[in-house]
């Protein structure tokens, strides 16, 4: 059998709808999505299944809702395929957080808290600050680095080697975008985001979310979980708990993550989550790569034939 790694869509991924199927035609899924409306005592999955998209795009719906569907993909995805052998995961930003309840650092509903908690501590930094992202397309990091140090703004992510993120306070943000040129950035476009991710911006949700990561119970992932800020896999309780942290204000470095991936071997990747997004990254960070989006029903069974052939 190939080695397995799974990918978990971070936020931006979400679309009004997400699961329902997967909770008609899989009762696994559907026990995930009820236990997630009592673990937090209100209609998480009303608000994912019928939307409105505004309303699911606020932060603390968003980042609870794409943590239930990413697991709910996987356990009907189990649910077919039996507890096939996974090498590693690595989730975007939230995603892993996603990424850590699959291979069992914490349970669900531990998890699914926390991702609460850290979606409404940043919902409050977004509001309490004006801030804005913008992609730099088509430039290298040490270009973009420097352009983020003469414009007071931060890298948020790596994407791709040539599709890197800034974020910091909107007026800088939209500077950087009107000289990115001068860098010999070849396009900037500015993010529809709520606010400034993984930057100082979110110095607020950093200091409270450190609290709320020591009271939850971990222990260590039954397979490889790569963090966002080293690029690396976590090899500590205390280290899963700094970078976790670390994450809010810091880089991530995706196609680090990718790389160390690909190093130990896996040669499938699942995606799991909405969109697309993070398969369409890979196939750029290293070209003919097999990986697939398994988002609803159909993609979860055509998955499952794929990992029992």
């Amino acid at each position: 059998m190939k080695k397995i790694a799974l990918l978990f869509a971070g936020q931006g991924a979400q679309t009004v709808g997400m699961g329902r199927d997967l909770a008609d035609q899989f009762p696994v899924a559907a026990s995930l999505f009820r236990a997630a409306d009592e673990i937090l005592e209100r209609k998480l999955t009303e608000v994912a299944w019928n939307g409105p998209i505004e309303e699911l795009t606020k932060t603390s719906n968003c980042q609870p809702a794409l943590f239930v569907h990413g697991l709910a993909c996987l356990a009907a995805l189990r649910e077919i395929a039996g507890e096939f052998p996974i090498e590693g995961a690595a989730g975007l930003s939230l995603g892993e957080m996603t990424a850590h309840a699959a291979a069992g650092t914490f349970d669900f509903a531990s998890g699914l808290r926390l991702v609460q908690k850290r979606g409404e501590l940043m919902d409050e930094a977004c509001a309490a600050t004006i801030g804005g992202m913008a992609a730099m397309i088509g430039a290298y990091e040490n270009e973009v680095r420097q352009l983020a140090a003469d414009e007071d703004v931060d890298v948020a992510n790596i994407n791709t080697s040539t599709q890197i993120v800034i974020s910091g306070e909107l007026a800088k943000v939209e500077a950087a975008i009107g000289v990115a040129k001068e860098y010999g950035i070849r396009r900037a476009t500015l993010l529809n985001v709520a606010g400034a991710y993984h930057s100082r911006l979110m110095d607020s949700a950093y200091q409270q979310l450190g609290p709320a990561l020591l009271d939850v119970v971990m222990q260590m992932p039954r397979f490889t979980v790569m963090s966002n800020v080293t690029g690396e896999e976590v090899k500590t309780l205390e280290e899963i708990r700094r970078t976790l942290q670390d994450q809010v204000t810091g880089t991530v470095r995706w196609v680090d993550c990718m790389e160390g991936l690909l190093e130990r071997g896996c040669e499938f990747f699942i995606e799991l989550g909405p969109g697309g997004v993070l398969a369409g990254l890979l196939q750029r960070i290293s070209k003919g790569v097999d990986v697939m989006t398994v988002s609803d029903a159909d993609s979860v069974r055509e998955c499952a034939e794929r990992i029992l052939a």
